[in-house]
């Protein structure tokens, strides 16, 4: 199926949404890599409030390429990063920041899948490789946090259009699409290696 959603996201459309799912996102999305994930999770441990409200919200995992123009933030390339490294924070961004959708690359695991199917979120892949792609759906930087991590690391606040194709990889049942493959991967490859040569 194919769905077309507007941010904030309400936890009702995110359940509606199964692993191969392809989607499309409309409105504000959040970037946020290691430092800025960190630096989350810091500030729910001290009773920080963030100066960003991520419920019914999108986190895409990226560090975009950007430049300034007539005084104006633009982001030059947009891609996704590896996910992964994300893992260790991504339960808790769900269950306590109330985040519908995660994008990145490259899978991510248990935990995450945990709290998509305990919270109601599902993660998202993007395709690597597309940067300039991805930029072409971001309408305008409409802020950023947190630029001392460096522009990399910093939440950029991005307007976005029709920001995909993404394909639903987690979803609210905490079935994971990318565990899925690799097993099957494996599982072929054992019963490929048992057969005669």
């Amino acid at each position: 199926m194919e769905y077309r959603l507007r941010t904030p996201i309400s936890e009702e459309d995110v359940r509606k949404l199964r692993v191969g799912d392809i989607l499309y996102v409309t409105g504000v999305i959040y970037t946020a890599r290691d430092a800025a994930h960190r630096r989350i999770i810091d500030y729910l441990k001290e009773g920080k409030p963030l100066p960003f409200d991520l419920r019914g919200g999108v986190v895409y995992h990226c560090g975009p390429v950007v430049a300034k123009r007539d005084g104006q933030w633009v982001v030059i390339a947009g891609g996704p990063t590896t996910s992964a490294r994300m893992e260790l924070y991504e339960y808790e961004v769900i269950e306590k920041l109330g985040v519908r959708i995660v994008i990145g690359k490259g899978g991510m695991g248990r935990r995450t899948a945990e709290a998509c199917a305990k919270y109601g979120a599902v993660y998202a892949t993007y395709t690597g490789g597309a940067a300039v792609l991805a930029a072409q759906s971001i309408k305008r930087v409409v802020d950023v946090h947190w630029l001392d991590l460096g522009i990399p690391e910093a939440v950029w606040v991005l307007e976005v259009e029709d920001f995909g194709p993404l394909v639903v990889a987690i979803d609210s049942t905490g079935r994971n699409l990318i565990e899925e493959v690799l097993e099957r991967s494996v599982k072929k490859k054992e019963e490929l290696l048992k057969r005669p040569l």
